[in-house]
């Protein structure tokens, strides 16, 4: 009784000023880390909760060394911060100042994703026959923001034609890569990072290696078709699959796109409905065994 007059006493003093005020900062702290999340910050980000959670833990239990060194690493950490976090720094004023900070992400349907597939598909077997290198980046829940800014900006509709202009050789994009990101093509003339990898066939050049350490980096889903023999390869989480056809290029990539990237809500109602479905499924069950 005594915990319920509290609650009632704090409510009482909230005004719609403070839910204002608490809805903003939400909000911005929401876009702060879909902005962090498009780059390789939120791994930074994890290992700085991570510290933090350490020393609060430290502290419960009277570690008092352990504590010490800690509170001093944050204290460092902190300072650091502003040197480690400029290029997102900067990034993020300048999408204040552009109007970009509150950009809705896209989500692709089924369609939308066989359309796109069958222009990769087809301007994959297009460049292969003619023997026209390329890279195509399909971005996935790794942000690939990074590289993105190394590249020209494109935003175009993904098109068998647009690809195949943008790697005809001899032109300003042609040894870059094309980032996709949804139903867009971002950027092209991008520049990945190159694998340390010492164990790669010689018959593998510098797209193939771009491919794989990308793909080493990330999640992202490369696509890489050989200026020399036209063989189409697919480069994710540091392999190469390759000799490529049509089909498979579809059959590969269509799990990956067909995923949308779940926000935080999305995620925890999923996995209500799996707990959902596995206590119906067990009740069922039961409900057999006693008929029986």
């Amino acid at each position: 009784m005594f915990l319920l007059s509290q609650i009632q006493g704090v409510l009482y003093t909230v005004s719609i000023l403070d839910l204002v005020d608490i809805f903003v900062v939400a909000y911005f702290l929401n876009k702060l880390y879909q902005m962090l999340k498009n780059t390789r910050a939120a791994s930074l980000v994890k290992g700085l909760l991570v510290l933090f959670a350490a020393t609060l833990v430290s502290k419960w239990l009277n570690l008092y060394v352990i504590n010490w060194l800690l509170e001093k690493s944050m204290t460092v950490v902190m300072v650091a911060l502003p040197v480690v976090f400029q290029p997102e720094l900067r990034r993020a004023l300048e999408q204040i100042g552009r109007g970009k900070l509150f950009r809705k992400s896209t989500v692709l349907n089924e369609l939308q994703v066989e359309d796109m597939l069958e222009a990769v598909a087809t301007a994959a077997d297009d460049m292969s026959r003619h023997k026209i290198g390329a890279l195509i980046v399909f971005e996935r829940e790794t942000g690939l923001t990074d590289y993105i800014e190394t590249g020209i900006q494109v935003d175009g509709i993904i098109t068998t034609q647009l690809f195949e202009n943008i790697f005809i050789p001899n032109t300003p994009l042609h040894d870059g890569a094309v980032i996709i990101r949804g139903d867009r093509i971002v950027a092209a003339g991008c520049l990945l990072p190159l694998t340390e990898a010492r164990n790669l066939s010689q018959e593998l050049g510098t797209r193939h290696r771009a491919a794989i350490g990308l793909s080493e980096q990330s999640d992202a889903l490369v696509l890489v078709i050989s200026e020399e023999t036209g063989t189409i390869s697919l480069a994710r989480s540091g392999s190469l699959q390759r000799y490529l056809t049509h089909q498979d290029i579809k059959n590969l990539l269509r799990p990956a796109m067909s995923k949308p990237m779940l926000n935080w809500k999305d995620s925890i109602l999923l996995k209500l409905k799996g707990v959902r479905k596995s206590e119906d499924t067990k009740a069922k069950g039961e409900d057999k065994k006693h008929d029986k």
